[in-house]
């Protein structure tokens, strides 16, 4: 395929100036004063990305191909959208504005066609690794053969390449056979704080190697080959190798001038090398040395076009930081904007007419032409590229009738369950885990479904007849992906899973486990998979302080509040078999859901718009509370909403207990030890503080808005409690989960619960250590509530 170089060097203009207009136009960084770098800006940061976001975007993409495009270059994407009618002219002018185009491409609140959020470095780059495994695991299923594949692009700064979770990635990729991924590297070795080591390509060229990727090095263009051709060019190519970062920087910044006294003093002596100087112009000598292989259209295209196969590959692409402003090259460009003089240099220099600087063809000799250009364009031609798939439904919920299990080895006989129901929504379901499948209970269901892989690998063990609980066969058909121990990697598969209806027009219901302390391990990936609006379920198991042998390395304490506090994420911890059952096959259907931002009136939350799903579990067993009614609607809808009476108080009551989880029969207990003395005594079973206390904030906002009659699910629970009563809160987790219950109608509250590392021992050394066993509750209500001495054990 011939690039037309000409038309995608005009493009390239107007996007170099559509960029940095946007940015110089922003009202928040606005230079206010005429001085040498106005920091805030990104102009330097985003213009070295101008020549290889055109040679992608306007040459090599297609439809089915997904980028994501690095945080800095959001102005050039902003530009390029707007100048194929995807962003309009309002939202570029109030860019970092209140409703105007994000500082970094993001899905959910960019009106364009974005693919990939980017703003947290590192985690876009895997991203897309992570997303050609979800291609590659539809494309192998029979119900999506004919699904075309696409190349998953990252465009890469190069200190990006300092992030850990890229090379964990690298890991994972090379374990899963990894294909159909492309890295452009941005390499214009300049980062916030200085300048990159010297060296560092070839290091970044090692590693990619030897994980099996193919590496291109662009380092020059075609100006610098076909000098490097002339009499003396090898001199110059030699000197322009081995030319330290910094220096080249700083003559970049200084110019033409700069460049040939340097040239001269260190090799222009020689006559060749003179020659080849003399006949050049200072500003063509500076046109020369910038003509970097990542700045260069022709290296660019031809680069792209000579890959044919789908090996992953990861071009390092050297380029100018600033390239094309007056910023290019200085030390300080990072967040450098152009003062008031240098822009309006700059706008002299681009040929742009005052009062045309947002007009899209401002500068074009044939604007007929360059349309009929676009409009060929074959990335865009099919318009935007956000898919939908079908709601697949639940079959219904999976019951359990154990006396005794904890939620942990239901979560897994629910599971297992579904997997022998052959019902599409167990075909669509996919799970994942970093290193502790069989110890989060996936055993059943990967034994029923298979893990996944491309190509078949049998079980060894079971080839030669060795007894083994686990059957570990990969195949096309599996449903099943066994990660390394890398939690950030099980957040971004799970979150580009989760995008999978989105980006591929296939509904995937992903469900991940992990032990629950560790889910701080990939919380940065967790946020980033929310802020995509990713669906997936992610299971913390098994959790808290009655993993009592493990210590406190594998005892989770905060954990709740990160489920409370997460957008995006809405979090459960039930106690009892049936709750878990309720909410499992809710949450099927909440992860599909996308509907309008309307709140439920009767909760006050926004659930028609649907989100991901934290399961907080454990492996506790506890007895169950023997057969409930399960078509009992109140008992379900109380499940769901967050809470409901265990044992309802009285118009009396003195005491209510709220606990949350596997704490459960301490709070039974106390409850009956209490009430031997006092009257009329309360348990609310809370399976998710998260959603009653985010519907309390939800109810309260709207009574300030008018609706007067707003009551959310604890206000209407705690609106029988009589005043006086002492609220006890407990949960093997930070007391702060609960105790902000007492706020909802002024009752005095003790909040009981773990704020410090575990420890190895007993469960019941712990909760007694801890004080959140049967006598911390019963001595709570015994020092807090008024009324008559409650005998305490033994007594």
């Amino acid at each position: 395929m011939t690039a037309n170089l000409d038309a995608l060097k005009t493009i390239e203009q107007r996007l170099l100036w559509l960029s940095a207009w946007t940015i110089h136009n922003a009202n928040n960084i606005r230079p206010k004063e005429d001085g040498a770098i106005k920091v805030g800006g990104h102009q330097a940061s985003c213009a070295s990305m101008v020549p290889i976001m055109t040679a992608l975007y306007f040459h090599t993409l297609r439809p089915e191909d997904r980028v994501a495009v690095k945080p800095h270059a959001s102005p050039v994407f902003h530009a390029m959208q707007y100048l194929m009618g995807n962003q309009t002219r309002e939202k570029l002018e109030n860019f970092r504005g209140w409703g105007g185009a994000q500082s970094y491409p993001s899905r959910t609140k960019d009106v364009d066609d974005v693919d990939f959020s980017t703003g947290s470095v590192g985690l876009g780059v895997a991203a897309t690794a992570f997303n050609s495994l979800v291609q590659d695991y539809i494309h192998a299923k029979e119900w999506s053969k004919d699904m075309k594949l696409g190349r998953q692009v990252a465009l890469v700064g190069d200190a990006e390449l300092d992030e850990g979770n890229v090379y964990e990635c690298l890991q994972e990729g090379w374990k899963h056979d990894l294909r159909n991924t492309w890295w452009v590297i941005d390499y214009n070795r300049q980062s916030l704080d200085g300048v990159v080591h010297e060296g560092l390509w070839e290091k970044i060229d090692a590693i990619f190697k030897a994980f099996g990727w193919r590496t291109v090095v662009l380092r020059h263009g075609v100006l610098q080959r076909e000098a490097f051709r002339e009499p003396g060019g090898e001199a110059l190519k030699a000197w322009i190798q081995s030319c330290p970062n910094s220096d080249y920087s700083a003559l970049t910044y200084q110019g033409g001038k700069a460049w040939r006294k340097r040239l001269m003093d260190d090799i222009g002596d020689q006559g060749d090398v003179t020659k080849l100087l003399d006949k050049r112009s200072d500003e063509e000598l500076d046109a020369l040395m910038n003509n970097l292989g990542g700045q260069c259209l022709a290296t660019l295209t031809e680069a792209f076009d000579a890959i044919d196969d789908d090996k992953p590959t990861v071009f390092l692409a050297y380029t100018i930081k600033g390239w094309g402003t007056p910023l290019a090259g200085h030390k300080d460009n990072h967040g450098g904007i152009m003062n008031n003089p240098q822009m309006a240099d700059f706008q002299k220099k681009m040929g742009v007419p005052e009062g045309e600087e947002w007009e899209k063809f401002a500068t074009v000799d044939d604007p007929d032409a360059l349309q009929a250009f676009l409009d060929e364009a074959a990335f865009f031609k099919d318009g935007m590229r956000r898919y939908t798939a079908p709601e697949v439904k639940s079959p219904g919920p999976v019951w359990l009738d154990d006396r005794e299990l904890a939620t942990q080895a239901g979560f897994g006989k629910i599971l297992d369950g579904l997997a022998k129901s052959r019902s599409e929504l167990a075909d669509r379901i996919v799970t994942m885990s970093p290193d502790v499948t069989s110890s989060t209970n996936l055993t059943g269901w990967v034994n029923r479904r298979s893990l996944f892989a491309r190509r078949e690998v049998s079980d060894t063990f079971k080839e030669n007849s060795i007894p083994s609980a686990q059957k570990w066969e990969f195949s096309p058909e599996g449903q099943h992906f066994e990660l390394g121990i890398a939690e950030m990697n099980l957040m971004l598969l799970l979150g580009q899973a989760g995008l999978a209806h989105s980006h591929f027009g296939e509904r995937l219901l992903p469900i991940g486990t992990v032990y629950d302390p560790f889910i701080a391990r990939g919380l940065d990936a967790l946020n980033y998979a929310c802020y995509q609006d990713a669906r997936f379920i992610i299971v913390g198991t098994p959790s808290g302080i009655t993993l009592a042998p493990e210590g406190g390395a594998h005892q989770s304490v905060g954990t709740q509040l990160i489920g409370m506090s997460q957008d995006g994420l809405v979090s459960f911890e039930p106690a009892f078999l049936d709750e878990l059952s309720i909410i499992m096959d809710w949450s099927f259907d909440y992860l599909q859901r996308s509907g309008e931002n309307d709140p439920d009136e009767r909760t006050w939350l926004r659930d028609e718009t649907g989100g991901s799903v934290y399961l907080r579990l454990s492996t506790r067993p506890i007895e169950q509370l023997g057969p409930r009614n399960r078509d009992d609607e109140e008992f379900r809808r109380g499940v769901v909403d967050g809470a409901y009476w265990l044992r309802k108080p009285g118009p009396n009551c003195e005491v209510v207990i709220a606990y949350q989880g596997v704490i459960a029969p301490e709070a039974i207990e106390a409850a009956g030890r209490i009430g031997n003395d006092r009257r009329d005594i309360g348990v609310l079973a809370v399976t998710s503080a998260d959603r009653l206390n985010s519907g309390w904030t939800a109810a309260r906002r709207a009574r300030a808005r008018g609706h007067t009659t707003a009551v959310s699910q604890i206000e209407r629970l705690m609106a029988g409690v009589p005043r006086d009563a002492t609220l006890i809160t407990v949960t093997d987790g930070h007391p702060a989960t609960l105790a902000w219950i007492g706020s909802v109608a002024g009752h005095m509250t003790a909040p009981l619960g773990v704020e410090h590392f575990g420890q190895t021992g007993t469960i019941p050394d712990l909760h007694r250590h801890f004080q959140i066993d049967s006598d911390a509750i019963v001595a709570a209500a015994q020092h807090l509530s008024a009324g008559r001495r409650i005998r305490l054990a033994g007594s």
